[in-house]
């Protein structure tokens, strides 16, 4: 198949695929990327692991590192990702690309920024990220490597959602996925062959994520892409930038919330005991793996919303949704079981020498298990209004989990209960987040509805090429 045909193929098997077909074979390419990308993280915590309590919690407070750098990024990523499938769905490949190389070179400038000011002000950063005296000398050793690549791990992020918003999601998961495996291959040769320690982990991320880089930008320079990279098409106006900070910005301050609540916790666990701190960031990065799968699933729904709203096909954004909801929420029950039942060995890998860190880490694995069928329900709502374009609904939801329902809680319930409450605010701010989540979706139906309304009354006019409508 030529380049033209594949890129017209991909542009409308959106429109004729049957939807549990299309959503699937876009997800998993997502999932698999997502889940080998937990491995990056994993990969250094079982590790680092080996070298003592005091280097796991250094990599554990270095998360918060890894979610600002990203930060920007989600906002750029994110933002184009709905704007290109729209555009794509609207047949407007040519500002698409636009939209592209102006989210990639500001996502870029960004992840500069972060470098030189990180590298400048690393002392005071690595104790704001809630580094403890005892752990802060590895967390610098950390850091010092992870801001080297920061600019390439912000656009890497942009590129990777555009590539999923044209449909190319096997590209996305071969350019993640081969930088977590690297990342796994040179683990242990960097902290343990080169006898490195926690620079050794930092080094061999940053290496991985430049390998991604170099992977994901591949087919746009070499034209694979339906999309077209270059500064020739760096066009930060305003019709473009309002776009991508309309839907972005909701994914951009749910990065934000989730960099303050992770520092608020760093800090008031470190304050507890670095096996508390340890404890914590272990069951986080093993949350990531269920995580990542309702994510992956999410990001193989979100572009088939945002490209059937564009071509103004509402049967099968219905279909679409009804679909992703059923199966996110069984998935996310079946998973939450498994992971629960089996949370004691899983902390168990990551070293035996705090129980009170394996405690407070199988602690807060099982209780995030519990709501995890809450949590996939609800970021399969947040997507449809990312897909759909609802701004204001997907800030509210992407806010919800690590904003307005754990910032405000999460210093009473550690006062209150200290270690277990810090285990368990995670699961709370979960389950509070159903609460705004249905009124969202009520509102959202009704978007629909309108729109759907507003498209059967108007007018027909001079024909115009139809696609196939599957059996749903």
């Amino acid at each position: 198949m030529s380049k033209a045909s594949s890129q017209e193929y991909r542009k409308t098997k959106m429109l004729t695929e049957p939807i549990p077909k299309i959503i699937t074979s876009m997800a998993v390419p997502s999932i698999i990327a997502f889940l080998i990308n937990s491995v990056y993280s994993m990969a250094d915590t079982y590790f680092v692991s080996g070298l003592g309590i005091n280097a796991t919690a250094a990599v554990s407070v270095n998360s918060s590192l890894d979610q600002i750098i990203m930060m920007a990024g989600s906002l750029l990523a994110v933002g184009a990702n709905s704007y290109i499938a729209r555009l794509l769905g609207a047949k407007e490949e040519k500002k698409a690309s636009q939209v592209l190389s102006t989210a990639f070179f500001l996502a870029m400038l960004f992840g500069v920024v972060v470098m030189i000011f990180g590298t400048i002000f690393m002392v005071p950063m690595v104790r704001v990220l809630g580094a403890t005296p005892t752990c802060e000398q590895y967390s610098i050793q950390y850091a010092t490597y992870i801001l080297l690549a920061a600019p390439f791990m912000a656009a890497s992020f942009v590129m990777n959602q555009c590539l999923r918003a044209e449909g190319s999601a096997m590209l996305s998961m071969i350019g993640m996925g081969f930088g977590g495996i690297l990342n796994c291959v040179l683990d242990p040769i960097f902290i343990i062959g080169l006898d490195l320690g926690v620079a050794g982990a930092s080094i061999a991320t940053a290496i991985s994520k430049l390998v991604s880089f170099s992977i994901l930008i591949f087919p746009y320079l070499t034209h694979r892409s339906i999309l077209r990279l270059s500064l020739k098409n760096f066009h930060p106006t305003r019709d473009i930038m309002s776009q991508i900070i309309k839907v972005g910005s909701s994914s951009m301050f749910r990065s934000g919330l989730a960099v303050v609540s992770a520092i608020m916790l760093n800090n008031i666990a470190g304050q507890i005991s670095d096996a508390v701190l340890a404890g914590v960031g272990v069951s986080t990065r093993v949350m990531m793996f269920p995580f990542g799968i309702i994510l992956g699933f999410g990001t193989g729904f979100q572009p088939v919303v945002g490209f059937c709203w564009g071509a103004k096909r509402y049967d099968r954004v219905r279909s679409a949704f009804r679909f992703c909801a059923w199966t996110a929420t069984i998935g996310g029950a079946v998973m939450g079981l498994v992971v629960g039942v089996f949370a004691g060995p899983i902390i168990g890998l990551f070293g035996k020498s705090s129980q009170e860190m394996l405690e407070i880490g199988e602690l807060c694995i099982r209780l995030q298990c519990v709501v995890l069928p809450i949590h996939a329900w609800v970021a399969v709502v947040n997507m449809m209004c990312a897909g759909l374009g609802d701004a204001k609904g997907a800030l509210l939801l992407s806010t919800a989990r690590q904003g307005t329902c754990f910032i405000p809680f999460v210093h009473l319930i550690a006062y209150l209960f200290k270690a277990v409450g810090v285990a368990s605010i995670q699961a709370v701010a979960d389950l509070l987040s159903l609460v705004l989540a249905i009124p969202v979706l009520i509102h959202t139906q009704k978007k629909l509805n309108a729109a759907e309304k507003e498209f059967k009354e108007q007018p027909v006019g001079p024909a115009s090429p139809t696609f196939a409508t599957e059996a749903e």
